[in-house]
């Protein structure tokens, strides 16, 4: 008799390769054949089923119409499964995670992203701890039988942390996931501990899921760096096009105090185009109220992007303007707290 069931989502990315007897080469296997790679998995009570996207995707090339397939697809499966978890390429992971926890409103499941630095079938591995703590994680309930995390994760190396405070922080180690900014919901040791006072459970009076699949990609990146040029910024603020920028400024929100930099800055608030500061730091937030160079910012209408990360404000950006035609009404909500990605 089982005691649950998981959907595996593969959408491509390391953890899905094996080689190929032959010539060695790195190939995907087939999901279906999960339980023959992973034989760890018949030791759970489970219904374990599998959905492998086609053609896989490199996650270096993941676009938004993939988060719209994933969510669709969750969506036509919610009733079916008791979670879900989305295997896909570590490079990208935390971008599909931040953009995947917008889309879904009023989520009652685990949504786990998952995957690996070696592949499965290599004796290092670390593809089946992943995978096989995920499956564990997505099915786990309480004593009154409600899910121990609804929200769209992403568990690494041990650690189970909310999609969007996550970002990679490292290329070749197993730790290559990091939540500088709030703690993990869970840890993989002996047992999995869970700490329920941080993982976000979903009002009574929720209604069901839902899901935001209009998203706008209007949105520029500009990393500030000494030698930035005029153009650069001019290129990334006023670019045709572009609906917003991320800013990423020293700090806690400074930047250049050029008269030329804040004088583009103000053009392209006065066009009303949508500004938000995010850190470059990997830890701590934006405050603009502490030094000049911050104030300079916010007093010609650049928005506080608070503790958030750059894959977080990303995905906030795009579903915030594809819900929203007025620029004005997008500012007003990136101050608040949506999913979980910001401090209050």
């Amino acid at each position: 008799m089982t005691q649950g069931s998981v959907l595996l989502i593969y959408t491509g990315g390391t953890i899905g390769m094996k080689e190929d007897p032959m010539n060695q080469a790195l190939k995907p296997f087939d999901f279906r054949g999960i339980m023959d790679e992973v034989p760890e998995l018949r030791k759970f009570a489970l219904t374990i089923d599998s959905y492998t996207f086609d053609p896989l995707i490199d996650s270096s090339d993941v676009e938004p119409l993939m988060w719209k397939q994933l969510a669709l697809l969750i969506r036509e499966k919610y009733d079916e499964y008791d979670g879900f978890v989305i295997l896909h390429g570590t490079d990208t992971m935390a971008y599909s995670a931040s953009a995947l926890s917008f889309m879904l409103e009023n989520l009652g499941k685990p949504v786990i992203f998952t995957g690996s630095q070696l592949p499965v079938g290599r004796p290092r591995t670390d593809g089946k701890e992943n995978l096989v703590s995920s499956v564990e994680i997505a099915t786990a309930k309480d004593s009154n039988g409600r899910p121990m995390v609804p929200e769209v994760c992403i568990f690494f190396n041990s650690k189970l942390y909310r999609g969007n405070r996550c970002t990679k922080v490292n290329a070749t180690s197993f730790d290559a996931f990091s939540s500088p900014n709030y703690p993990a919901l869970a840890e993989a040791g002996i047992s999995i501990r869970y700490d329920a006072k941080r993982i976000h459970y979903p009002e009574q009076t929720a209604g069901p899921l839902a899901i935001h699949t209009e998203l706008d990609t209007r949105v520029s990146i500009m990393k500030v760096h000494p030698g930035i040029t005029e153009s650069v910024a001019r290129n990334c603020l006023l670019g045709e096009g572009i609906r917003a920028c991320i800013i990423e400024t020293y700090g806690s929100g400074n930047s250049i105090s050029k008269d030329w930099f804040i004088n583009i800055i103000r053009e392209a608030a006065g066009k009303g185009k949508i500004l938000l500061n995010i850190t470059q730091c990997l830890a701590g937030e934006v405050n603009m109220d502490i030094y000049a160079t911050g104030r300079a910012l916010k007093d010609v209408g650049v928005i506080s992007g608070g503790d958030m990360t750059t894959e977080s404000a990303l995905g906030k950006l795009f579903f915030l303007m594809g819900e929203n035609s007025d620029n004005e009404e997008v500012k007003s909500l990136l101050s608040k707290n949506i999913r979980g990605e910001m401090s209050k």
